[in-house]
């Protein structure tokens, strides 16, 4: 059996409440009502998609990032902006994009390194680590804001968590597979 998966950091409540205020007021700009707004409950700043993943390679990865996490720092990322992202040929999302961070970085590579080591091929040469706010089809009339919002929110990267994404009657539905908590900042 496979399933479809992906690395991700949670967001903290303050953090989604503020994202979720962003998203309502960017309806205005889908007269069309071409985007499919996530549910906010759902939010999630995704390190790495695998895509259709077996089960043996689930436990696997769990494995590997216990080893590989256990010594890593919790860290502030910093969401930037809200913009346009192309993610396919057949797929663009409104999404909240984080800062250039270091440890962001440090921890994506570490997570590709996993999925590598589990036998998984993951392109993560043009993935940007991401919150979708909405998603929708390249070819569509989205009337773009003249300037997307600028966030300058944070939220405490403390655990990795490894989801399983499954077609609901209202967009993807999520759930946690593995979660791995990371060091203490303090």
């Amino acid at each position: 059996m496979r399933i479809r998966t992906f690395f991700a950091l949670r967001l903290h409540d303050s953090v989604v409440r503020q994202l979720a205020d962003h998203a309502d007021g960017l309806c205005e700009y889908d007269r069309k009502l071409e985007v499919d707004w996530v549910d906010s409950d759902q939010y999630h700043l995704t390190l790495c998609f695998l895509g259709d993943t077996a089960l043996d390679q689930v436990e696997l990865l769990e494995q590997l990032a216990k080893q590989q996490l256990k010594d890593e720092l919790s860290f502030q990322v910093c969401l930037e902006k809200v913009n346009y992202y192309e993610i396919s040929k057949k797929l663009s999302l409104i999404a909240a994009l984080p800062s250039e961070n270091t440890a962001l970085r440090s921890l994506q590579k570490s997570v590709a390194s996993m999925v590598k080591e589990a036998g998984i091929k993951s392109d993560l040469a043009d993935f940007k680590p991401h919150i979708t706010l909405g998603k929708l089809p390249n070819k569509n009339k989205l009337k773009h804001p003249k300037q997307w919002p600028e966030l300058n929110l944070y939220s405490l990267a403390d655990s990795v968590v490894l989801l399983q994404s499954k077609p609901g009657e209202h967009g993807s539905v999520y759930t946690p597979l593995f979660e791995i908590d990371l060091q203490d900042l303090a």
